[in-house]
């Protein structure tokens, strides 16, 4: 009886000494907590939560070395239990765009964050070389191509693709202008029939981006080598880069201006200020056509104050209005003339209407300024 008694106490004290949080105090103590708050988990809740700790490891941190990720990752975590660990990974997963949840069912093979890679490791992919191939994509009829697709494949050393699943590969995108890294990104790699990268434009500093090129390199960590592909000067599209923020402390000329005090002014006298606008005609113009080719009327509408054109009825008429058009392609636009209080601008266009018929056109847009904007007020067919 004595003995039975002791065998049970010994079993309550072992079970009531189990971390149900990560302790992260030493790499030993993070490996011991988390094996603790595995073993309380039923076969497919283990596998999710290996799966959530990789996905961790793989892209909630900044480190170099499994050494160093382990340490970074106990950072991360310490402290936490197992449904806080989950809704980390769902938040880390859909913020680099992987295609994991922790609702799930098990995507990502057999992973442990702890050992060495084994014999049936899926990971454990043999390849040459990387395939890399570079398409434009989310084109605009006014700003052109707004981002690119970047689809590595995996190839033998006859440059034939190779075929696996299941795995779960570390891919990196880096991005280089003149020798700069300017953007960088991270994915897994679970197929052969990986979706890639989408590299907006927008997500590149215009300032950084020499001669509008930019250089793309791509690394697969396999479980024995990392394998690395490049493609150099590859073009952007200046249009559609990440514009740097206007500050007027910037500008040399506002420096060092002398203050000079105003006095105060009659409001009984004083004649209204008349705002003056800031931006370029031709925005203005390029909002209108890109409203027309995305057949938003209204909105293209309301960049007009245009007497010929009347009310907006008139001005969408399919027959005698901009109704009928289906896209706008623009070929070329500038300000020719800017005044205080008006302006104009050239804009050379192919314009396609709901029945196929393409028309080339040359216009000359007139504008006034309406309370601080540029509105079109003139449109002339050249």
């Amino acid at each position: 009886m004595k003995r039975l008694f002791f065998l049970f106490l010994c079993f309550f004290l072992l079970s009531s000494c189990k971390k149900d949080q990560v302790d992260a105090t030493t790499t030993k103590t993070l490996q011991a907590s988390i094996n603790d708050m595995t073993s309380s988990l039923n076969t497919l809740k283990q596998e999710k939560f290996n799966e959530a700790l990789y996905i961790l490891k793989t892209f909630g941190v900044e480190a170099e070395g499994d050494i160093n990720e382990l340490a970074a990752l106990g950072k991360l975590i310490n402290g936490k239990k197992v449904p806080e660990i989950f809704l980390l990974a769902d938040q880390v997963a859909q913020k680099n765009g992987v295609e994991w949840t922790s609702t799930g069912p098990p995507s990502l093979g057999t992973l442990n964050i702890f050992e060495e890679a084994k014999e049936s490791d899926p990971n454990d992919i043999v390849a040459s070389s990387i395939n890399l191939t570079v398409n434009q994509m989310a084109s605009d009829s006014i700003l052109g191509p707004k981002a690119i697709q970047i689809i590595p494949r995996l190839v033998d050393s006859s440059g034939k693709e190779i075929s696996f699943s299941g795995a779960a590969l570390e891919v990196e995108l880096q991005v280089f202008s003149n020798g700069s890294r300017v953007y960088t990104s991270k994915n897994l790699m679970q197929n052969n029939k990986f979706k890639g990268f989408t590299l907006r434009f927008a997500s590149l500093p215009q300032q950084k981006i020499i001669d509008n090129k930019i250089d793309i390199t791509v690394s697969v960590k396999t479980t024995k080598k990392t394998l690395k592909m490049s493609k150099i000067g590859v073009p952007v599209n200046p249009k559609a880069l990440l514009m740097p923020a206007g500050n007027p402390a910037d500008n040399p000329a506002n420096q060092n201006i002398e203050v000079v005090p105003i006095s105060p002014i009659d409001p009984t006298t004083a004649t209204p200020e008349i705002p003056i606008p800031t931006a370029d005609p031709k925005t203005s113009v390029t909002k209108f056509l890109n409203n027309l080719s995305a057949q938003n009327l209204k909105a293209a509408y309301e960049t007009s104050d245009n007497p010929n054109w009347g009310s907006f009825e008139n001005f969408s008429n399919p027959t005698s209005g901009f109704g009928g058009l289906k896209n706008v392609s623009v070929k070329n636009i500038n300000t020719t003339q800017t005044t205080t209080n008006s302006a104009s601008v050239n804009a050379t266009y192919d314009v396609t209407d709901k029945s196929g018929k393409t028309t080339a056109l040359q216009v000359t847009f007139g504008l006034k300024s309406v309370n601080g904007e540029w509105k079109i007020s003139s449109y002339k067919i050249n």
